[in-house]
């Protein structure tokens, strides 16, 4: 089997052959071909078959109301007190609601998480995650907030208590492996959806984590979630696919991943990036507080941009903001938006 990775590009200097990448702000017109059994090659675009260029050209559709045009951001909010980055800041509904809001002003979507997922995190029971999110989400939509929120979970209970309350979109960090009843929720509810890859789960995800080749790996076992969730009625059309950065994955996994992130255009779904303070950013830039890692953070969302991702998950949202700002305006024809 060969798989097709397209050399993005942003430079002005564009070739008339070029093809857009994804309808979006990258370019390409050279492919990397990558199998298990040959050497990598590059080849022009023109020779890769149609169907595959397709799916690396076709315009994603918008993702609950979110054009995927252009770069968007994703803001992290966790409730609860032992998230590995901001863990207990945020618990209650009236300090969650103060930064859902001011997240708001620069991330077009409030990602909203009731467990911690980081390394060696032990499950949260149902009830308890329910009433860590659900009222924070109802308080929000009471009080106006507009933008889409997305419930982070691996559970169909929280996922329809977190719908009810008015969320819509589920996030899982499992891609329906862990609740096998979360997708057949999440088709019954016609919702949106974030299917993530993750080798094992958190309590011991990192214990070994060992691939023959991580993208090539990554990209099947996404494919194979992918095919799952549609079979089930969900369709791809409300996908957005998100291959794990630091679930299951060494430093060497998730940079590899990261210099290869353009080949999962090929599943011809939107692309999620989440690497926003994660350990190996600590240890790359020296910085061991996770507060610490905006500046790495930031440097890593904008390579994700950079090879067309369209949604980044971040922290710091209006420090990202800033740098996406500066960056699409020197490396596209216009300015970004405001959020």
């Amino acid at each position: 089997m060969e798989y097709f990775r397209p050399i993005a590009m942003t430079d002005p200097a564009r070739p008339a052959a070029a093809f857009v990448l994804a309808g979006g702000w990258c370019w390409f017109d050279r492919v990397e071909v990558l199998s298990r059994a040959a050497a990598a090659r590059i080849v022009p675009a023109s020779e890769v078959p149609a169907s595959v260029l397709h799916r690396l050209t076709a315009r994603r559709p918008d993702f609950a109301g979110v054009a995927m045009d252009r770069p968007r951001l994703m803001g992290i909010l966790n409730v609860t007190p032992d998230s590995f980055s901001d863990g207990g800041k945020f618990l209650g509904a009236e300090a969650a609601g103060t930064q859902a809001r001011a997240m708001a002003t620069g991330a077009e979507i409030i990602d909203i998480g009731g467990e911690s997922t980081r390394p060696g995190a032990v499950e949260v029971p149902v009830e308890e995650e329910i009433d860590r999110t659900a009222p924070v989400i109802r308080a929000l939509r009471d009080g106006g907030l507009t933008a889409p929120i997305s419930i982070d979970t691996r559970k169909a209970l929280v996922a329809a208590a977190a719908l009810e309350a008015g969320a819509s979109i589920v996030n899982d960090v499992s891609a329906f492996d862990f609740d096998p009843a979360l997708g057949p929720l999440v088709a019954q509810r016609n919702v949106p959806v974030v299917l993530m890859h993750a080798q094992g789960v958190p309590a011991t995800m990192q214990d070994n984590p060992h691939y023959g080749d991580v993208l090539l790996d990554v990209y099947d076992a996404l494919a194979t979630r992918l095919a799952r969730a549609e079979a089930l009625g969900i369709d791809r059309a409300r996908i957005v696919l998100d291959p794990g950065i630091g679930f299951g994955k060494t430093e060497a996994h998730n940079l590899a991943l990261l210099r290869g992130l353009a080949l999962f255009h090929g599943l011809g779904c939107p692309i999620l990036l989440g690497t926003s303070r994660k350990r190996f950013i600590g240890r790359i830039g020296q910085a061991d507080a996770p507060e610490s890692r905006a500046p790495g953070s930031i440097a890593t969302a904008l390579a994700g941009v950079a090879q067309g991702a369209q949604i980044v998950r971040v922290h710091d949202v209006p420090e990202t903001r800033q740098a996406l700002r500066l960056w699409q305006a020197m490396n596209t024809d216009h300015l970004e938006d405001e959020a």
